[in-house]
């Protein structure tokens, strides 16, 4: 029987290619990790001379800066990155110890069809196996550990629902037909509301969508289309979650850890502690060539002379800008009123509409805010009772959600070890709520106001678990709540000209990357719009002809369609 998995075809596309593991190693050689690429086309604008600078250091500008090496030529040594925080990976964060607890503000999901993210990752080594690229070593523990949920929803009564039914009347039917066939341009402005009942926002459905991509009723219906489009091909398997695909540990060990080595390993300079605060252009109306970069590093404010044929890729705005970290016995203190990664983006929009409307975005909070939180365990009573209760093993039952939760409290126990240091006898789980500004079911207060052991105590209000286990969970947890203002801005309600284009029309030299850039087709929060959004700027900025992969389309595939509809009628 033929193999047809995403792994065995990665490999025969490197075989393809040619992509033998070479004896030599030296510095001049080709690492065995490394694709070769006999197609890639030559250059059209020269890079002898040329550097770039990109604003940030999260996955856009990780991607972009190994695109530029990778299929631009561009010497890593003329390449800088300016991260106004210590550490990089910007939103793809994992910190802490096993004794003041770990943290993490979010994880990332992956499935089959992240195309531009396994092809950049396809060249970049794993930590624990040079000779096994990040992609492969994904795609291999989607095939030992893939996730089988059978308890993804959970009652008030802390029984598991049966989700065999999505719990679509005629009528959600009739809406999400309507809503998957609505062009773009008439969805202008509109919120998931506009397009549905009551009803549609109670159903199994609804629940596992917005828990699962972080969806409120009050978002964007345009992105909550594109979503539906985007992903319909696993709406069959959507309960049990089989299609995600998940990293060997947290994003940062498994993805930021290994892109930072690759990069610094070819001479590219990361500047910490730098805030970009302006860009200067030459002399015309709505000029698109970027001569000067300000900045202040530590205190001082510079200034660097940008050259006609460099380039300048800026990270506009940030979704996890001013989160705020609380503990096991204090709650996150209050973000603050202004956002500083925001402020380059409105300077540079001022007057240029072709720069997008970051207003759209960062101007309301009580929309785009959510908390997770982190749980260190060094006892196994939390992880063994979850496995009884979920009847799967650790790492292999997915999200779980309770419904009646008034934060909608979601709860997920990963494949241990989630940090490569993680010793042994240390567990990690991770949750979050939807509605941190309500009041709890157990807790009478906020979640915003609550601290970790508070926040420990509402999700066992929801589990069914004896009051001796409950006692020695936590007894033995340590749990990190972080409040995140803006985690779901780019879900806001929105007009189609309010993100910039990667590269706007007039630009010369200067590219827009990350969640907050325009790329027709794709879904915002996911890895893979950001690396696309990077390969996008390289690609157009440097007029190569070798572009990014086009977006999946499984609403163009009729078996897809008829899978998704015979899943939206079970009863």
């Amino acid at each position: 029987m033929a193999d047809d998995s995403p792994l065995s075809a990665l490999r025969a596309v490197r075989d393809q290619r040619g992509d033998q593991r070479p004896t030599d190693t030296s510095p001049g050689g080709r690492k065995p990790w490394e694709p070769r690429y006999p197609d890639r086309p030559a250059r059209t604008r020269s890079c002898a001379m040329a550097k770039a600078y990109l604003v940030g250091s999260g996955i856009a500008a990780l991607a972009a800066a190994t695109f530029l090496i990778r299929d631009g030529g561009l010497k890593g040594s003329d390449i800088h990155l300016f991260e106004e925080q210590r550490s990089l990976g910007g939103s793809l964060d994992a910190d802490g110890t096993p004794d003041a607890g770990y943290t993490m503000r979010g994880g990332r999901m992956f499935e089959a069809e992240f195309r531009c993210t396994y092809d950049l990752l396809s060249g970049i080594p794993s930590l624990d196996d040079p000779a096994v690229s990040v992609t492969e070593e994904i795609l291999a523990g989607h095939e030992d550990f893939a996730w089988n949920d059978i308890a993804r929803l959970v009652d008030g009564d802390g029984k598991i629902v049966d989700t065999t039914s999505m719990g679509f009347s005629e009528r959600d039917r009739l809406e999400m037909v309507r809503c998957l066939a609505t062009p773009e341009a008439h969805l202008d402005g509109k919120r998931i509301t506009d397009c549905f009942g009551e009803h549609f926002f109670t159903t199994a459905f609804w629940f596992m969508w917005c828990t699962t991509f972080a969806f409120q009723p009050w978002h964007s219906a345009i992105e909550f289309r594109r979503y539906l489009r985007r992903f319909v091909h696993l709406f069959s398997e959507f309960a049990s979650m089989t299609g995600i695909h998940r990293t060997r540990y947290n994003q940062y060990d498994s993805i930021v850890r290994p892109l930072t080595a690759w990069l610094q390993e070819r001479g590219v300079t990361v500047h910490t502690g730098c805030h970009v605060t302006d860009l200067g252009f030459t002399p015309g109306i709505r000029s698109g060539t970027v001569e000067t970069i300000h900045l202040n590093r530590r205190g001082h404010d510079e200034k660097v002379t940008v050259a006609p044929e460099d380039l300048v890729l800026v990270t506009n705005g940030s979704m996890t800008d001013a989160s705020s970290l609380g503990s096991h016995t204090s709650a996150p203190p209050p973000a603050p009123h202004r956002s500083d990664a925001w402020l380059l983006w409105h300077r540079l929009a001022r007057g240029r509409d072709d720069f997008g409307n970051p207003d759209a975005f960062d101007k309301h909070v009580k929309e785009s805010r959510w908390e997770s939180f982190t749980v260190t365990t060094k006892d196994p009573a939390f992880l063994k009772a979850l496995e009884e209760f979920s009847g799967r093993p650790t790492g292999k039952g997915g999200l779980m959600t309770f419904t009646e939760s008034n934060w909608l409290l979601t709860i997920v126990a990963n494949r241990q070890p989630v940090y490569r240091d993680q010793p042994e006898d240390v567990g990690v789980w991770w949750g979050y709520g939807l509605f941190p500004g309500r009041a709890g079911n157990h807790t009478p207060k906020p979640m915003t106001m609550c601290t970790g052991r508070e926040i420990l105590e509402e999700v066992l209000h929801h589990l069914p678990f004896d009051e001796r286990t409950a006692d020695r969970i936590q007894e033995t947890s340590i749990v990190v709540p972080c409040v995140m203002p803006y985690i779901t801005s780019q879900f806001l309600a929105r007009r189609r000209d309010d993100r910039p284009r990667v590269v706007p029309k007039e630009s010369v030299n200067l590219a827009f990357i990350g969640q907050f850039a325009e790329v027709p087709d794709d879904v915002v929060f996911t890895v893979e719009y950001s690396v696309r959004t990077a390969w996008t700027a390289v690609a157009q900025l440097l007029k190569l002809d070798r572009h990014p992969p086009q977006v999946y389309k499984g609403h163009h595939d009729p078996h897809v369609l008829a899978a998704a509809l015979e899943t939206m009628h079970r009863r």
